[in-house]
């Protein structure tokens, strides 16, 4: 499913986090947002998952305005992993995956086969069916992602928002969640996710989405926006772009 922003203006009182972005992303895609703090990244997000309201502008999913949509039509377009999702106290990973579940029941369409072979098929694509009666605060890191994927993935929704899935992890497990996100794509699915490591953000995305001030600042293929001048516009710090050895990858070397 394509995903197209235009024009997006959001605010807060007092302050405009986004302003007048164009976004066009196709099916298949990993687009990875990156910007310093405070650059109008998880607001974008927010507002294309239909939880921040824009002032102007359209977010368009498969052609349709999903802010014209019921919640329940544009859940079953869109779905958001946020920055610091909570879940019930003792909650299983089953239990979990599950709600990702919810936009599909209603008064005649009750949990079914149906249901339950989409949450197995969720869980098993992230490793977690292993995992199916251990409560979540139980886990690890890696794991406990793995399983809010699960969920995001039960959903079946064709266009995936990540707000930040990979922060708080150690490296081993941001390259498990990564790998992931690569292989959702790789089978039809949009993702648009939120980075903050512009290394990991250059491996990994079709498409680099560099954000400061509510404006996007560049777009396009990570080999070709990522450079010095990009890194001092978005950080402030000097760097030396390299190439990694094993794929030409832009790799970030910051000065002293």
């Amino acid at each position: 499913m394509t995903l197209a922003v235009e024009g997006l203006r959001v605010s807060y009182p007092g302050h405009v986090a986004v302003d007048g972005v164009d976004l066009q992303v196709g099916a298949g895609q990993v687009v990875a947002v990156v910007g310093p703090n405070g650059c109008g990244k998880s607001t974008l997000l927010r507002s294309v998952a239909r939880l921040h309201r824009p002032d102007s502008g359209r977010v368009l999913a498969a052609g349709a305005d999903v802010w014209r949509l019921r919640p329940r039509q544009a859940a079953h377009r869109i779905a958001l992993l946020p920055q610091s999702p909570l879940a019930p106290e003792a909650v299983t990973v089953t239990g979990l995956v599950r709600y990702g579940r919810h936009p599909h029941q209603g008064l005649f369409r009750q949990w079914s086969r149906e249901d339950e072979r989409v949450v197995r098929e969720s869980m098993a694509a992230t490793g977690v069916l292993g995992l199916a009666d251990r409560r979540l605060d139980q886990l690890s890191g890696g794991q406990r992602q793995r399983a809010w994927v699960a969920m995001v993935l039960a959903q079946e929704s064709p266009v995936l928002l990540l707000d930040e899935p990979t922060s708080a992890l150690d490296l081993g497990h941001q390259v498990e969640v990564l790998n992931l996100v690569r292989t959702v794509a790789d089978a039809g699915r949009t993702v648009v996710m939120v980075l903050h490591d512009l290394l990991s953000a250059a491996r990994y995305a079709d498409l680099l989405v560099a954000m400061r001030d509510g404006r996007i600042v560049a777009a396009g293929p990570p080999r070709e926006v990522v450079n010095a001048g990009l890194v001092r516009e978005l950080y402030d710090v000097e760097a030396d772009i390299l190439e990694a050895p094993s794929d030409g990858t832009p790799v970030v070397v910051t000065a002293r």
